[in-house]
């Protein structure tokens, strides 16, 4: 079937923030639809709150909506676009998660599709709701004769129902009034949104209805139970219940976490083995499966925190049928007409009894994976065959076209995916936390490509970045304790992020099979697998490393890393390479073709391997070009403090160099990124970032062609811990120094540049022993941050107030010594924090933005919001950190990006740190003033080869109307029990922007797209300490004048009173009941303002902080915070909520980016 001519616009909804069950997987597939879609043709309009998106580029979408994704915002859009379109409009939400379904479902709901006359592609509501609601996908289930897990859904469906009932007969009786038609609009407009404002109140009444409902259903499904809310991402809400408290807690979280208060309670699967089925099926009924994926942690576990193989590796060929049949009867039911699905099966290892566990109608992070996996672009065919095309129609591009879409990929190697995590983050008391449950708690994903299973596990260990070289020796909690069998026992059946290590140093300690596999319930082929590892570890401790090439072919074609071996054998890495190496022992590298070789696959996606040679030498795919090439560094798997921001600027410099006629080569390992998309880069290595790993990739390369140089300034901390490995092996490196990225972190001599510069750094030392800290602090006095040398994302970097809290931070924290020192500043107590992000070619400098924090310093810069430009500085301030940046990228002889913090205090203003690399804040200046920025530094960082300076660019820096608000989203809700508190160390997984023409409306729009609510009528709840109460008197008249009640804790409420505001009295929590938490549980309360002193005010307040999570109501612990927020309130209160597109905020900016030649 020809593409579809009568659709001339198309919208597609992004998926917002990186949270948690929902990451850079969504701006991979965003991308890919956005291209396809744009070269069909089609006019293309794209709402996304993520300014570190790809997706999100000026020049990706016809009209770019940095807008939160809200249905009421994207009603907007839709308002404003429809009337550009003579044609048909048509909406593609999935593409962005569920965020994207959610939305689209609430538009329909809504009537705005229908007003608009606005199409959804893809999947209609229909088919969502059947797929998402599990009662309707209970019952499709049913009619096609596959079974689900017994359940007992828990909806308030009677009340709902009457609700539903009661409002359409008020919107009837508002019809047959006798009154004229605007007058009808009125009243029904009126009706309406008093019926919105009862929203919450009828929300509680269900929750409570459905616990009822859920209770009752106890004895029919037994305990434990697994609860499933409805329309939620990532398992969130959900989890397994062993005792009935267990099954109250979580259902009360799980009514409250499903937009539709609604909770699948199911019998349990626990210890089944879990599938996936990833398929793609066109409007002539063409069904294909991608590829099957196999979880090695049993069902119990959300599958985005399972190790997973592809393909699945313990299915007989039979059962394999069944399953592929199934999954695409499920499609079919569903009534999935186009595009990619997922759908996922447990497995009864007893028995066989196969059961549906839920589909996904959407691209999802299991497409990502099997995308990267196959080398089947899901997304961009998905996005096509929404169009009207069929799979035969559209060309396989990774064969060049030389088969259809519609041929199934055949793999013939072995792809492992294991999740990352950062439970180091969120320090809970509660002894649960960290074990894995059905609610998703990874931030992160690494994927690894191998010839056989176990190749393809050690890569993905090493490629972690978890310290781990391979399938590495641990602990196991409570041996040598006189019960060693139950302490393997309880260690194999919890599902923690390493039980995997825990099962292979239980058959180190010579537990049988059979026992391991009672214990986790891990399938006995891969536990035979990890056997084979262990013996072969044995031999090598014994023997030492083999004497021949044969033997060290066969030893490393097992994934056992260089590292790996120095450890099992006593010999450092780099001896163990140079051994391997004379023996002539090198990798070989493989092409991902999706046909397993049967056609040439002319895109060079490659994986390595260390196969044994059939009739002669290995044989090497990688074939490199003769042509001038750059070598760039991903950042390996997301976690917080490295994530999209990285992935985007390396995906930057692949386009810059493709500009420049310059070949690049993109290294990464991880799947859910467009850096790992086959066509960002000339040439895709997906490989751990280790040096062994990427040192070989680099000799492959320099055998043709000349290599100019690698990039490490891109990816994060990850490839700059490997500069030294590359520069000793003599492998040139563009930019910025090594020697200068470490000077800059290396505090000694980064205070001597100081110095020669003549600039300012809050009182500091360096402590390399516990007492010499006691005494630095003690010269510099309470409060100080303390952190160690060498951190992203601020890791063990904390605020300390007390002798306490430093005794706590020294014994526990870290790990003081020569070579670990810890570096200590003075705590510069109410100042502004600030970032720069400056281009330099080494000579001239220009600063790009000047973001002011709205938190105050000492709170982690990728966890404070921050506006650009400035709102508060004086021009005088503002020229002057321009001054000081100039000074500080020529001091570092700085080639490409820096980035700078500074903290301005009574007007002075003192350096805090500086990183000459790329920072996560190079997206958002990008997308504000419309100049890219990545791209430009890597020209500028390949400009010793081409020639290239600053001046070779135009960049316009006059001034702009507009203001960008930056805001961090949070995982907390994930981690019950963790205190929300912020500080230096970085817990933030993602970051929306607010745009707008004034400061007020994109602080607003900020905290909308983060997903906190702007209240407009309610009661605030104020407690501020004695230093800010005069500095937020304005604010609370201004809050009095919109309409709020205000309740205050005792010594705030005199002062309000005193000041002529009716505050009334409301208890803090120490002082009894009922008390603030009360108040918040009752939904009394729409905003908190909380600023607290010192470490008891911050303990005391830890229960306020959670309530308020939990019950989303905004929390604001700072004075710029709160102004922030109560002027945002009053901007949409006066409904001033715009919508525009990026396009016409950076319209008229002159940027220039010549093209040139580099060959």
């Amino acid at each position: 079937m020809p593409k579809r001519t009568d659709i001339e616009t198309i919208l597609i909804i992004g998926a917002g923030p990186i949270v948690i069950g929902q990451a850079c997987e969504f701006d991979y597939s965003g991308t890919q639809a956005c291209k396809a879609l744009k070269a069909e043709g089609y006019r293309i309009v794209l709402v996304n709150s993520n300014p570190a998106t790809i997706m999100t580029d000026p020049d990706l979408a016809d009209a770019t909506y940095i807008e939160p994704i809200t249905p009421e915002i994207v009603a907007r859009i839709i308002e404003k676009e429809r009337p550009k379109t003579k044609g048909g409009f048509a909406l593609l939400p999935t593409m962005g998660g569920q965020t994207a379904l959610n939305t689209a479902l609430s538009l329909r709901r809504m009537g705005v599709l229908e007003k608009y006359d606005v199409e959804m592609i893809g999947a209609d509501a229909a088919a969502i709701d059947m797929a998402e609601d599990r009662k309707l996908f209970r019952e499709a289930m049913q009619r096609i004769g596959l079974e689900t897990p017994k359940s007992v859904l828990a909806n308030a469906s009677d009340l709902k129902n009457e609700d539903k009932q009661h409002y359409r007969a008020g919107l009837e009786k508002i019809d047959a009034m006798d009154i004229a038609a605007d007058e009808k609009t009125r009243l029904k407009a009126e009706y309406q949104k008093n019926w919105a404002a009862g929203e919450r109140e009828r929300g509680k009444r269900y929750e409570e209805k459905a616990l009822i409902e859920a209770l009752e259903a106890l004895p029919i499904v037994g305990l434990p139970a697994i609860i499933r809310p409805s329309f939620t991402l990532g398992g969130t809400g959900g989890g397994i219940a062993y005792t009935k408290s267990e099954f109250i807690e979580i259902i009360e979280r799980g009514l409250d976490a499903s937009p539709t208060n609604e909770v699948l309670i199911e019998e349990s699967v626990l210890g089944w083995k879990e599938f996936e089925m990833e398929v793609v099926r066109d409007k002539a009924d063409n069904c294909i499966i991608i590829c099957s994926i196999e979880n090695i942690d049993p069902m119990g576990v959300h599958t985005g925190d399972s190790i997973t193989v592809a393909p699945a590796l313990t299915l007989t060929d039979k059962e394999y049928q069944i399953m592929r049949n199934a999954s695409i009867a499920v499609l079919r039911e569903i009534g999935v007409e186009t595009g990619g699905s997922n759908v996922q099966f447990a497995i009864n290892p007893a028995d066989g009894r196969m059961v549906v566990i839920e589909m996904n109608p959407r691209v999802s992070r299991s497409s990502a994976l099997a995308s990267k996996a196959t080398g089947f672009p899901i997304a961009k065919v998905a996005a096509r065959l929404a169009v009207g095309y069929t799979l035969d129609e559209l060309e396989n591009d990774i064969t060049g076209g030389a088969t259809p879409a519609s041929f199934e990929p055949t793999i013939d190697y072995v792809v492992t995916k294991i999740p990352r995590f950062a439970f180091e983050k969120f320090p809970s008391n509660d002894p649960n936390a960290a074990i894995l449950t059905t609610s998703m708690k990874s931030v992160g994903e690494v994927m690894a490509i191998g010839r056989t299973f176990a190749e393809s596990l050690q890569k993905a260990l090493r490629g972690l970045e978890t310290g781990l070289s391979g399938l590495d020796e641990v602990e196991i909690p409570g041996i040598g304790q006189g019960d060693d069998k139950n302490a393997i026992r309880a260690a194999l059946g919890t599902p923690t992020s390493d039980r995997l290590l825990k099962v292979a140093q239980a058959l180190r300690l010579g537990v049988d099979h059979e026992q391991v596999v009672q214990s986790c319930a891990i399938d006995p082929w891969f536990i035979e697998r990890l056997q084979e590892i262990i013996d072969v570890e044995a031999k090598l401790r014994e023997h030492g490393l083999p004497d021949n090439a044969v033997m060290m072919r066969t030893v490393k074609a097992m994934g056992f890393s260089d590292a790996r071996l120095g450890t099992l054998t006593g010999r450092s890495e780099d001896e163990v390479a140079a051994y391997r190496r004379g023996l002539g022992v090198t990798p070989v590298y493989k092409r991902i073709d999706t046909c397993a070789a049967e056609f040439a696959s002319p895109t060079p996606y490659m994986y390595s391997t260390y196969e044994s040679p059939f009739g002669g030498a290995p044989h090497n795919e990688a074939d490199p070009s003769g042509r001038r090439k750059v070598v760039i560094l991903g950042g390996g798997p997301n976690r917080i403090g490295q994530g999209i921001e990285f992935d985007y600027c390396c995906c930057h410099a692949a386009f810059a160099l493709a500009d420049v006629g310059i070949e690049s080569i993109m290294v990464n390992c991880n799947p859910e990124t467009v850096s790992t998309d086959y066509d960002t880069s000339d040439r895709l290595y997906f490989e751990p970032l280790t040096a062994e790993d990427v040192l070989e990739i680099i000799r492959t390369e320099q055998k043709k062609g000349e290599l100019l140089g690698v990039i490490v300034q891109f990816g994060g901390q990850t490839p700059l811990k490997l500069a030294e490995a590359l520069q000793a092996a003599d492998v040139p490196i563009l930019g910025t120094s090594p020697d200068m990225i470490d000077l800059a972190e290396d505090r000694d001599r980064f205070q001597k540049l100081l110095h020669q510069l003549d600039l300012r750094q809050p009182v500091n030392g360096i402590a390399k022993s516990a007492d010499e800290a006691r005494r630095i602090v003690g010269n510099i006095g309470y409060p100080v941050v303390i952190r160690p040398s060498y951190v992203l994302g601020g890791r063990a970097m904390e605020i300390v107030r007390d002798t306490a809290q430093f005794d706590r931070y020294i014994n526990e924290a870290v790990v003081v010594s020569g070579k670990s020192p810890v570096l200590i500043d003075s705590y510069l107590t109410d100042a502004i924090e600030v970032d720069v992000d400056a281009l330099s070619d080494g000579t001239d400098v220009l600063v790009c933005g000047i973001m002011e924090h709205i938190e105050e310093a000492g709170i982690h810069s990728g966890d404070s919001a921050c506006s650009l430009p400035t709102h508060s500085l004086s021009p005088a301030i503002v020229e002057e950190i321009e001054r000081q940046t100039r000074d500080l990228a020529r001091g570092l002889n700085v080639v490409g990006l820096m980035n700078v913090q500074y903290a301005i205090k009574d007007d002075e203003i003192y350096v805090l740190e500086v990183n000459p690399r790329a920072s996560r804040t190079v997206p958002f200046v990008a997308k504000t003033i419309g100049a890219p920025v990545a791209k430009i530094a890597a020209r500028l960082m390949a400009g010793s080869k081409t020639g290239e300076t600053l001046n070779s660019f135009t960049i316009d820096r006059s001034p702009y109307d507009h203001i960008a608000v930056k805001e961090a989203v949070f995982p907390f809700a994930r981690f019950p029990g963790v205190d929300t508190v912020l500080g230096p160390e970085m817990r933030s997984t993602g970051e929306v922007m607010g745009l707008a023409r004034d400061y007020a409306l994109a602080f607003a729009k900020s905290q909308l797209a983060g997903g906190t609510r702007v209240p407009l009528t309610g009661n605030a709840f104020v407690s501020v300490r004695d230093g800010d109460k005069m500095k937020l008197l304005e604010t609370m008249q201004v809050l009095e004048k919109l309409g709020f009640g205000i309740l205050a804790t005792g010594g705030t409420q005199r002062f309000l009173i005193e000041n002529g505001i009716a505050a009334k009295k409301i208890n803090k929590v120490l002082e009894g009941r009922p008390h603030i938490v009360d108040a918040i549980e009752n939904g009394d309360v729409a905003i908190v303002i909380n600023t607290t002193e010192g470490s008891q005010a911050l303990a005391d307040s830890r229960s306020l902080r959670r309530a308020a999570l939990m019950h989303k109501v905004p929390y604001y612990t700072t004075v710029a915070g709160a102004i922030a927020a109560v002027q945002g309130i009053e901007a949409v209160s006066a409904g001033s909520l715009d919508v525009e597109p990026l396009q016409a905020y950076v319209a008229g900016r002159k940027h220039a980016m010549p093209t040139a030649s580099a060959t």
